[in-house]
């Protein structure tokens, strides 16, 4: 073996050494990354959770068991005192679905890859349609569908009626209390289907029409019927190989 080829081959050997090195680095970055992610969400559980309380016989129907019903109750208040664009705290029981949601209407995809704390972020922070207040029939809310199984990717077990049935209720908490929704339908959509540009009826036919547009699209049926005067909340998220591939969870308010 030529000195030359000596040495070319040492050179190939340090640069295939230094490539694997730094895309070693570079998992372990990401890594390390989604697991301070996942940290900073349940600290942020953890700050705003309270000891459940007793409902109160007039606030629920008691159950036929007797046995007493608790409500899980959370204090937004230090939330809302760290970040002014955190309106509330979205919750599935029993789903990797806990976070708090953010309103940024005049930059409205601030937290698509932006942490609660405002740093860089693959996960981001779900968050409110910039065209959506608090009132609007309909709030559709937008968070990633994470391969690591966080932030709105349970969604994704939806597309099962049997998971559906056994966690139908939507916990949306904002400074006026909680809200619970039923969820009526699940369609996988593209980024540009209708249902995106549904925030507020104009009357009970645009409400019934839309919803019931919806309805033909729901990969099952529910047995639930949205009623106009009840509010909306779609939750959305990427789905599919595609690049516009969505997949919406919508519930009605209880």
């Amino acid at each position: 073996m030529t000195k030359i080829r000596k040495i070319s081959l040492a050179v190939l050997s340090v640069l295939l050494s230094a490539a694997a090195a730094l895309s070693g680095f570079m998992v372990y970055t990401q890594l390390s990354g989604r697991q301070k992610e996942k940290e900073d969400f349940a600290e942020l559980a953890e700050l705003v959770q309270t000891v459940p309380s007793e409902l109160s016989l007039s606030d629920e129907t008691p159950s036929t068991d007797n046995k007493p019903e608790f409500e899980q109750k959370r204090d937004l208040t230090p939330l809302f005192a760290q970040n002014s664009d955190c309106i509330g705290w979205l919750c599935i029981p029993g789903t990797a679905v806990n976070y708090p949601v953010m309103h940024t209407p005049e930059n409205p995809q601030k937290y698509l890859r932006r942490s609660f704390y405002g740093e860089s972020s693959q996960s981001g922070v779900p968050f409110l349609d910039r065209r959506c207040s608090m009132d609007s029939d309909n709030l559709i809310i937008y968070g990633h569908n994470m391969k690591n199984g966080t932030m709105f990717s349970s969604l994704r077990n939806y597309t099962d009626p049997a998971f559906c049935a056994a966690h139908p209720v939507i916990e949306f908490q904002t400074a006026d209390g909680m809200e619970k929704y039923m969820v009526f339908a699940v369609a996988a959509v593209q980024k540009t289907d209708t249902w995106y540009s549904f925030i507020h009826a104009a009357d009970s036919t645009d409400f019934t029409e839309q919803t019931a547009a919806f309805l033909q699209k729901s990969l099952y049926d529910t047995g639930v019927t949205p009623v106009y005067g009840q509010q909306l909340i779609t939750l959305s998220t990427c789905y599919g190989s595609g690049k516009n591939g969505r997949l919406i969870v919508a519930a009605v308010k209880l």
